[in-house]
């Protein structure tokens, strides 16, 4: 599991109700209900990733980020979870209204592209960082928000 995942597991009371989106495999909400008794759903786009999570009996929606939550009731979580995939959503502030208003709470973390290796790869080589957690080449990456050519436009 991510290391981010398990600080994010501290964070989250026990029976806790949990939205994860973007749950890719499903392993927070398999950890969350195995180590916290929380409940929950995961929304995901990708089949190979609901297969997975179906596989670990995590409960999962076939779900595109973009459509947004309004099939989701107003606090009906006590926590969305969105983990690494903020970078890949176009409409990131409808979104983030969205999380707030089905969860009491809302948890965000994205890639950190100002690490200094990924910094140096952008700088001298002049493409995305390329890491274990987001192997995508610049050409055929779901992040939308954290190019260097989309940075250079603002």
């Amino acid at each position: 599991m991510r290391p981010e995942l398990e600080l994010i597991s501290e964070w989250i009371r026990p029976g806790a109700r949990v939205l994860d989106l973007g749950c890719g495999d499903g392993a927070l909400l398999a950890y969350l209900h195995q180590h916290r008794q929380a409940s929950g759903y995961g929304l995901e786009i990708d089949t190979a990733n609901i297969v997975k999570c179906i596989q670990a009996g995590v409960n999962v929606i076939h779900a595109d980020l973009e459509a947004g939550l309004a099939d989701f009731g107003d606090s009906s979580f006590d926590y969305v979870i969105m983990t690494q995939t903020l970078q890949a959503v176009k409409r990131t502030e409808t979104l983030l209204d969205e999380m707030l208003r089905v969860g009491r709470q809302g948890i965000v973390t994205f890639p950190n592209f100002g690490f200094w290796r990924c910094r140096i790869q952008i700088a001298v080589q002049g493409l995305m960082p390329v890491v274990k957690s987001l192997p995508y080449q610049w050409y055929d990456t779901p992040n939308v928000h954290l190019s260097p050519s989309a940075i250079s436009r603002r």
